[in-house]
């Protein structure tokens, strides 16, 4: 759901850069309250993995495919504020490598990507888990419902843009159906690839799960025909080496993912573009700032063979996105282990 320049008309698109930019600015503020010295890198690896899956585009209908978004996947694992900076990273760095969402438009689908999925997901879900059982499978239960809810609402959140800043007259409500139609059963992909992620690691540590935390419920002992809490056991040794476990074979899988399996996703255009075509809302478009970029359109520049070619730039893709998304979360981490002791009032 890319918006590139040229669908949205300058004030709409600056208004939207304000609103980004204040959530942004919101999200790294809350970012340092969900980040500590196991999730910044986790974070990190979360931005780089949403690059990846994104370029696996998956048949939804007759020549037409979809996309993961991200923004519940991101908020599930690694909290709200976080998620919002993890989808963020992904899209200013295929606007600016990739030429994938237009730099013009960047505020616009960074509103719309981010900010509307994440609240929508993270809104559906911390709902669900207060009524579900205090399970991880209704961890995973809540993560798809979220999912599944967060793709149409963000197909809703760009037909209102839309209606107040479209740069071709285009009947509204039509836009809406079509947008909202094949983001539903965009949506069903979306869930089933977040309730995977979301399961598999919560399999092996619920503890660096955000949405997980607090609801397993503790073990207890009958002392006296009572039943207490059994005391809180100490971290373990090798806590920290799973942790390296858990980030080194997300990142394989990411890159396994965007450099060999992307070659196999669909070439079909996606929900937006498909629509864009058939109401007519693409009769503006301009080409994208960075279309002479080296990796634009996910394809190194001067490789002859597309699969090579394709699979070098998804790499690149997520070497990029991994280093400059955990150089973000690390800072932000820093910042709140510096807070603590500069609030201390000197010795005298």
């Amino acid at each position: 759901m890319h918006v590139p320049d040229g669908f949205i008309n300058a004030p709409v698109s600056v208004a939207a850069g304000v609103v980004a930019a204040g959530a942004v600015a919101v999200s790294l503020r809350g970012a340092r309250r969900e980040l500590d010295e196991r999730t910044a890198p986790l974070a990190g690896l979360v931005a780089a993995f949403i690059f990846a899956v994104q370029m696996l585009n998956f048949p939804v209908a007759a020549g037409t495919s979809g996309h993961l978004l991200g923004g519940a996947l991101a908020a599930i694992l690694v909290g709200p504020c976080t998620g919002v900076l993890c989808v963020s990273v992904v899209l200013l760095m295929q606007g600016i490598l990739f030429a994938d969402g237009g730099l013009t438009a960047l505020g616009v689908n960074i509103s719309v990507m981010g900010v509307v999925t994440v609240l929508i997901a993270y809104a559906v879900f911390r709902a669900l888990v207060k009524v579900l059982p205090r399970t991880r499978r209704s961890v995973t239960v809540a993560a798809f419902a979220g999912a599944l809810l967060s793709v149409p609402g963000a197909a809703a959140a760009f037909t209102l843009l839309y209606a107040v800043g479209g740069t071709t007259d285009v009947a509204i409500g039509k836009v809406f159906t079509a947008m909202v139609g094949v983001h539903v059963l965009i949506g069903i992909g979306e869930a089933a690839i977040t309730a995977a992620t979301v399961g598999a690691v919560i399999a092996v540590r619920p503890d660096l799960v955000h949405g997980a935390r607090g609801l397993i419920t503790p073990l207890q002992l009958r002392v006296g025909g009572e039943l207490v809490d059994a005391p809180a056991a100490a971290p373990a040794p090798a806590a920290s080496g799973s942790t390296r476990k858990v980030w080194a074979t997300g990142l394989v899988t990411a890159l396994v993912l965007a450099g060999f399996v992307s070659f196999y996703a669909s070439a079909n255009p996606d929900g937006l573009e498909k629509v864009a075509a058939d109401k007519g809302i693409d009769t503006k478009v301009e080409e994208h700032a960075s279309a002479d970029s080296p990796l634009a359109d996910y394809a190194v520049k001067d490789v002859d063979d597309a699969r090579l070619s394709g699979g070098l730039a998804g790499v690149i893709g997520v070497g990029g996105t991994v280093a400059v998304g955990t150089g973000i979360f690390w800072a932000v981490r820093r910042r709140r282990a510096e807070e603590p002791a500069a609030a201390e009032p000197s010795a005298v």
